[in-house]
């Protein structure tokens, strides 16, 4: 008799069925959220520059898990003219993993702190004020360059006579590299920061690239041929990544004034040019162990940036998701880099992994979002990074991400149900698997986090399983409380290295109406212009259409325009001197300021 297998089928396939759900259950990672807190106030960050701010590689993470950040204190900023982040005194702090953070402290007289780097062994490098004033800008506080360790604070001074310096790296040996501004003037400084008094930036002196240890103090690391330079990066080796002028020729394509390359300085051979694909701007990003440089590198004419690797030779890293743009952020010992690269029309970019030379994978979105970047790789060549509902960085909601065996996951469904952050972005992954990065609370509150893998070799209660969409924390609807609500701007931010995010960029036709505030040339070429090469020129011919400037709830008399890379400014009969502002709002100008304006008062100049 013929037997019927109908049964013995379906028990085969609940079975293999049973066993797919089961090995993909075990394959979903899980991770206990540690909400790392503040020092009595209601915010804490990774480190300066992150949040929305994504680019320059920053080690928050070490490989033992202690996370560097800083949080706010229950104080007020001294310096309510200039406050350093968001108001309040804030101290960098080093946290054991556990979520206990430890106060480390300004220097003596100082108010607030911040670090940029934590080594393998628990060097912190940033920066703190000193208590003093900078005679070269009336009420500016002086920020120096700073070291902590064992509990203790060391102040690296500065260079040239200068009153501002900031570390940015430390490696192993405590050996740290940063920036200094001395007192030489200069027009094109590669960093300044603006008051937004509509007259001219604060800080236009020369930027020196130093690195420092403990028997020979703070050398002057030179120039690549220009006045300016600044060190990023240093590694175990001793060898140091940096940013320099070359000459005095104008790259207003580049995240600097001036055209600039990249460098790789060793005790024996001093600064070495990595190179260019031909165009004005070579921008590094992260250094590995091992010695090899990642960044990008704007093609000749600057139409279009490349992803490199350099190794003693400057690659492209290759590949191409259909736009003309790509770079590289960071940089794992296995030589994996991982950034963005724009797709066709480039104006939408998604993270991208490259695992060798020429092979570029598109890591992809989560949902529906549109852009997304990758911030960091371990060795483990698990990727963490942001995906956003689009590619603007300040009406963006972000959300964090890790890629791990060919899967996008948001990390929001990888944490316990009902968390009390939004996890918008990650700022580093170690060797561990342990992630760092920003969340935000319902209150609109950033916090830093810190998530811990929950698996059989970890020592976390990791019984609450994940959330679903369901029970997923959701971004909060309410604006973000991270920037301060009536200062002209965070002082801090004119010492750090420029984190630029991918610019949304498109290419302007020939014809037709185009933007209202762009005069169009009349020997564009036929193909059309970078969008950005068109807002530039029209800060030079075209009328300045933009809003009124407000401070303390009041106008200024003057109107701000914003354009790609700066903010112009001029006075407006629009803009009365005095009057009360009708809807005050934050408004980014340019890449380097968040001024407040009246969005209810449109003005012109």
């Amino acid at each position: 008799m013929k037997r019927n297998m109908f049964p013995y089928i379906a028990v085969i396939a609940l079975f293999v069925a049973l066993t797919i759900s089961s090995q993909s259950f075990a394959q979903q990672p899980r991770y206990k959220l540690i909400d790392l807190g503040t020092f009595g106030g209601t915010q804490s960050f990774v480190t300066p520059g992150s949040g929305l701010a994504f680019g320059q590689h920053i080690a928050a993470v070490n490989r033992g898990g202690a996370v560097a950040g800083f949080a706010d204190t229950s104080a007020s900023d001294p310096f309510q003219d200039f406050c350093f982040w968001d108001c309040s005194v804030v101290h960098a702090f080093l946290s054991d993993g556990s979520g206990k953070l430890t106060d480390l402290h300004a220097l003596p007289g100082g108010g607030s702190s911040a670090p940029n780097w934590i080594s393998a062994n628990g060097f912190v490098a940033g920066l703190s004020e000193n208590g003093e004033t900078d005679p070269l800008y009336s009420g500016l506080p002086q920020a120096h360059a700073v070291v902590w360790f064992d509990d203790h604070i060391f102040d690296l001074k500065t260079l040239g006579g200068g009153y501002q310096s900031v570390a940015n790296s430390v490696n192993s040996f405590g050996q740290v590299v940063g920036a200094s501004f001395n007192t030489v003037l200069e027009e094109n400084a590669m960093q300044t920061f603006w008051l937004w008094d509509g007259i001219s930036p604060a800080y236009l002196y020369q930027l020196r690239a130093f690195i420092w240890d403990q028997q020979n103090g703070m050398q002057d690391l030179d120039t690549l041929g220009g006045n300016d330079a600044q060190a990023l990066l240093i590694n175990d080796r001793g060898q140091v990544v940096g940013h320099s002028y070359i000459n005095s020729t104008p790259s207003p394509l580049c995240a600097y004034p001036l055209t600039t390359r990249s460098f790789i300085w060793e005790k024996q051979t001093g600064m070495v040019d990595l190179g260019s694909f031909g165009g004005t701007c070579t921008l590094a990003t992260d250094l590995s162990e091992r010695g090899q440089v990642v960044g990008s590198s704007n093609l000749k004419g600057d139409a279009a940036s490349g992803a490199f690797l350099w190794d003693g030779t400057l690659h492209h890293l290759g590949g191409s998701l259909g736009g003309d743009y790509t770079g590289a952020y960071a940089v794992n010992e296995m030589g994996q880099a991982v950034g963005f690269g724009y797709v066709a029309g480039n104006l939408q970019f998604h993270a991208t992994l490259w695992k060798q030379l020429g092979k570029i994978t598109d890591l992809g979105v989560l949902g529906s979002d549109l852009c997304s970047y990758a911030a960091d790789i371990n060795a483990q060549g698990q990727v963490v990074g942001s995906s956003g509902s689009d590619c603007s960085s300040e009406s963006n909601v972000f959300r964090a991400f890790l890629w791990d065996n060919d899967t996008l996951f948001d990390l929001n469904t990888l944490i316990p149900p009902n968390s009390p952050l939004f996890l918008e972005t990650v700022q580093t992954i170690n060797d561990r698997g342990e992630i760092v990065g920003q969340g935000v609370d319902s209150s609109g509150n950033e916090h830093a986090f810190l998530l811990v893998p929950c698996d059989q070799n970890s020592s976390w209660d990791c019984d609450e399983g994940v959330a679903d969409e369901a029970s997923a924390p959701l971004a909060p609807v309410v604006p973000h409380t991270q920037l301060p609500p009536s200062t002209n701007s965070r002082a801090v931010h004119f010492l750090l290295q420029k984190r630029m995010r991918p610019l949304p960029r498109t290419i302007m036709p020939t014809s037709g109406s185009g933007d209202a505030n762009i005069s169009m040339n009349s020997d564009s070429s036929s193909q059309g212009e970078d969008l950005i090469v068109q807002r530039e020129r029209a800060s030079l011919f075209a009328e300045q259409r933009g809003y009124c400037f407000v401070a303390n709830d009041k106008l200024t008399g003057t109107c701000l325009a914003s354009h790609v890379w700066f903010c112009t400014s001029g006075g407006s009969s629009a803009c009365p001197d005095g009057a009360k502002a009708i809807k005050p709002e934050k408004g980014q100008c340019g890449v380097i300021g968040t001024p407040t304006v009246d969005v209810a008062r449109p003005c012109s100049f």
